[in-house]
Formats: structure tokens, sequence, C-alpha cells
């Protein structure tokens, strides 16, 4: 891997040189004060380049965001979701206390800012235009997050490569029995049987399509337009007579299935091409078939945040489950089970931060400096963004309007493979 990698995330390095001068006017003051009501003034201060405290609230902050000059002021002010994670990954501020209590607060207090949804959906419109998902686009977008290296992402993903949330029926489960267990609950959903066929939009690293093979006896094809990711499936399949993995579009699906299933795949998808993607299922699935879609999503319809989409998920949108519906609408497809997984994903986070700071220094090897802050500020803003209820984790199953085949109960999806019931135990 080399170091020239990092770049793809074209993040500007904007410096953290003190300026000539540290006096700071009476506006920037001003300006400082602007930013924490735009933030719905959290319990959080600003610290100027001259030392001097801006606060929002009386008491003790929970955390202290240092600028390390002025310019830094200005770039906040203008486009705050954007220009803090440029300013952190590159030095330009730094985080005095918890990071992850800092973005808790933030997430919790930006919610309830007056107007404050407003001018973030005009700076987004003026500052960062979500990335086109076309045929011709959507390679680039998953390009570069997930091509960044295989080695990277088995630094601090499970066993099975697993990036998408897992489940914990047992809070204190390891991630790799959660990631399994979550692979065992998709599989309990669409009810697979042995021989039939599935189609899988979006592979990831191929660990479910081995998982189906192998446990449940079903053929699988796989699709995904990630090179690096192909290249790994193919690699660790060995031994598994019945998956095909397709480096190819979704779009270009062939065949009929007796499932269809896409996990984490549909927040790269893209509105505008849900209904290009409801046609897909529709001539690829059986009379009797079953779906099952696992996504990010939202309660209320918002743009990823600014600077998650463009330097690290480009193109990508959690969407609700009234814009999913139009994926299902046009075809009549009919939603069988609707799960939120969103405090199992902020668990899954948990495990994913801590693996990541464990070799911080092998990935700052990798890349750079900047690279491990700028992933360090996106996965504990994750983390944050669940805990908050900023982020969902839907699953969605579905199969046709005219499918009088279906089970008269959930007992099938709640009882693991050995019959036993799962805990619901608080996570």
């Amino acid at each position: 891997m080399k170091k020239a990698r990092a770049v793809a995330l074209n993040i500007p390095d904007i410096g953290i040189h003190h300026p000539a001068s540290q006096q700071v006017f009476a506006w920037e003051r001003w300006l400082a004060h602007q930013i924490l009501a735009l933030l719905g003034r959290p319990p959080v201060s600003l610290v100027l380049w001259n030392g001097e405290e801006i606060a929002a609230t009386q008491g003790t902050p929970v955390a202290r965001i240092v600028l390390r000059n002025r310019a830094a002021l200005y770039q906040l002010i203008a486009h705050p979701d954007l220009h803090f994670g440029d300013l952190y990954s590159t030095g330009g501020i730094e985080v005095e206390g918890e990071l992850g209590e800092l973005l808790d607060s933030l997430y919790h207090s930006s919610r309830s800012a007056e107007g404050s949804a407003a001018i973030k959906h005009w700076q987004s419109r003026i500052f960062t235009r979500p990335r086109s998902n076309g045929l011709d686009d959507a390679s680039g977008n998953i390009h570069h997050h997930y091509d960044l290296s295989n080695d990277f992402y088995a630094l601090w993903l499970d066993r099975e490569m697993q990036y998408t949330c897992a489940y914990f029926p047992a809070p204190a489960m390891t991630l790799e029995a959660a990631q399994i267990a979550k692979m065992d609950l998709v599989c309990r959903k669409l009810q697979l049987r042995p021989g039939e066929r599935v189609v899988e939009a979006g592979c990831g690293w191929g660990g479910l399509a081995r998982h189906m093979a192998r446990r449940y006896g079903v053929h699988v094809s796989s699709y995904n337009i990630s090179h690096e990711q192909i290249l790994y499936a193919r690699a660790h399949s060995e031994g598994v007579d019945n998956v095909e993995y397709i480096q190819d579009d979704y779009r270009n699906i062939t065949g009929q299935y007796d499932a269809f299933v896409s996990i984490g795949m549909l927040e790269h998808v893209g509105v505008e091409h849900y209904r290009e993607l409801g046609e897909v299922m529709h001539r690829a699935l059986t009379p009797e078939g079953r779906g099952l879609i696992h996504t990010l999503g939202r309660n209320r319809s918002a743009p990823l945040n600014a600077w998650i989409e463009r330097r690290i998920f480009p193109g990508a949108h959690p969407p609700t489950l009234r814009e999913m519906m139009d994926i299902f609408e046009p075809r009549e497809f009919s939603v069988l089970d609707v799960e939120n997984l969103r405090l199992h994903y902020a668990k899954t986070m948990e495990h994913w931060l801590a693996r990541f700071e464990q070799h911080a220094s092998t990935v700052e090897a990798m890349f750079d400096r900047n690279f491990v802050r700028a992933w360090r500020l996106y996965l504990a803003g994750s983390l944050a963004a669940f805990n908050s209820g900023s982020l969902q984790l839907f699953q969605v199953v579905f199969t046709r309007g005219t499918n009088n085949k279906l089970p008269w109960s959930r007992a099938h999806i709640y009882q693991s493979a050995e019959g036993g019931e799962h805990s619901d135990q608080p996570l």
C-alpha cells in the first residue's frame, strides 16, 4: 500500500500554522457565538487562536474545540458540516476532551436548533451536491471507499469481513459471533431452502454469499462493482462450488431467482434510481420469490452529512421508509416485515472504533496521519449518529403481492438454527 493512495480523500491541507497576528476582532467573537447558536448551543466551547474561550452555556463544557487560526473560524461559519471534518483531519482544529462525547453533544443539540435544518439544506445545495449514482458514476463512487485496501479493512473488521451492522441477540457477544448471527438472521428472514437460487446485489467481500451457500445449501450469484472486493471474495471461496462472484452493476443482473438480498448497498443507489432497482427485482424474482434489503436509513429525509458524502461515502444517501416505497410500489411488492437495528449498529460501531484505534499506527503507516484522523472522525461520528437517532438501520422483507405462500407468524425469524429463543436483554 502506497501512502499516495490517501489523497483519494481529497482533503485540502488547511494547515495548523499560527497567523502572524494573534489578535481577535469583535466580529470574530460574534461569529464564534453564531457557530454555537447554529449548532443548538451545545455544552461545548470554542477556543480561539489567542487562547480566548467562547462558550454557549454556563458550566463546564464536555469538550473544547481549539481553532488553530482565524481561517478555521471563517470556514466553520461558512459550512460547519463540511469544514469541521476537514479541519479536524488536517489539524486545523483540535479537540480537548473525548471526541465521542463532543460528537454526541453536537448531534443532540443540532437536532433541536431553530432553523438549523433549513440552513444545512441550503449549505448542502450550494457547497456539496451529492454525486450521481448513474451507471457511469457508480463505479468511481464505490472505488473511492471500498477499494482503499483489503489489508486496511482486515485490521478492524471481523474474520468474515462484514462491513455492515452486526446482530447482537446477546449483548456480550463478540463481533465475530454477532456478524454470524446477522447473516443467520437474514437467511431466516428469507426462509432459504437447499437448492434455491439467490441473487445478491452488492456482495462486499463475499462473506454472506459463502455463508448462505455453506450453511443453507443455496446457489448464489453475487454482483459487485468493487474490483478489490471481488478479488478477495473469489480468493476466499475455495471449496464453495455454488457461489459465483460477478464484477458488474446490479442493473445488469440476469436470470431468475428464489430470493433477492442486498446488504448495505441501497445507500449507494440514490433515490432517483429506486424505481430502476424495483424493475431489476421484478424481472429477477420468481412468482413466489422473497427479498430482503438491509440499509442505513433515516426517520426524516435529509442529505448525508456533507463531509461524509464528500470525503468518505460519495453519492451515499440513507433513505426513509417512505422513500424506500418507491422501490416496492410500482411493481406492487408487498412489504412483509420491517425491523430497525439501530442500536445493534451502534454496538457494531463500538467494536469497529476500538479495533481501529488498536491499529491506528499501522493505518498511519499505510496512509498518513490525516487519513487516520479522518477515519477516526467517521467511525466516532457514525457511532454518535446511531446513538442519537440521527441514523437508523432498516431491514425490509418483501415479496410479490400475489404470493400467498407466506408464514403465519414470525417464529422462523426469532429462533436460532438450533431452535433456541434469542435474548431480548437490552443492549
